[in-house]
């Protein structure tokens, strides 16, 4: 099993204290499993020591404002592939019994194309069979990557660590068609009630699809 994506997986999470007390082992671990380059891994560092020691309330307004106010940049995998159709429900299902046959129980609150959660998945699966499923939303990471950067988030190096495990999965053509989408001003709070008027928004440490409980055992077992 790769700690890398249960420590990619950290670094995406909603900020709590919990999450802060992970990162010298986010960091240990994305050194030692050599799946993302040491330049990448180096790059990261700042952003973890960020999480790690930064006032709280800050990074967790920030977390909100990147990640749940801005529906071009949700951590909703199939939310930038299916939208809000059907097809999306059939996708969450499928995945759900991908999760379930090998034995990863979602909690009622966890939404499976979560893109922590589906990182915690990914964890627990052989390097060669969890870098193909990655590859699969490569598109989605790329286009999320670009979206960070014009924002200039800190968080693009995490896609940029995404995108690097995945790099001969990237489909230009799937990716140019997902650049074409609207990208969400999330100060344009009008478009945003109009954007979320039909889906409740949760905020805060409980929101849905955080794998927190899975993901401080690994991580704390990769410090041990």
């Amino acid at each position: 099993m790769a700690r890398t994506y249960s420590a990619l997986a950290a670094l995406l999470s909603y900020p709590t204290a919990e999450t802060a007390a992970l990162m010298p082992s986010v960091m240990q671990a994305l050194a030692l499993d050599g799946i993302v380059p040491l330049k990448l891994v180096r790059r990261l560092a700042p952003l973890a020591r960020e999480l790690e020691r930064g006032d709280l309330y800050e990074l967790q307004a920030r977390y909100v404002d990147l990640f749940d106010r801005t529906r071009s940049l949700s951590l909703q995998l199939y939310e930038h592939v299916h939208g809000e159709s059907r097809d999306r429900g059939q996708a969450m299902v499928e995945l759900l019994k991908l999760y379930s046959a090998h034995g990863l129980e979602l909690t009622a609150k966890e939404l499976p194309d979560h893109l922590p959660v589906f990182l915690e998945f990914l964890s627990q699966r052989p390097p060669q069979e969890a870098a193909a499923l990655l590859g699969q939303a490569a598109h989605v990471l790329e286009a999320l990557r670009e979206r960070l950067r014009k924002r200039e988030a800190p968080y693009a190096l995490v896609f940029d660590a995404l995108v690097s495990i995945v790099e001969a999965d990237r489909n230009p053509e799937a990716l140019k068609a997902l650049m074409q989408e609207p990208d969400d001003n999330p100060n344009d709070l009008e478009a945003l009630d109009r954007a979320w008027a039909e889906e409740q928004v949760t905020f805060g440490p409980d929101q849905v699809g955080c794998p927190k409980a899975d993901m401080l055992k690994r991580m704390k077992g990769s410090a041990a």
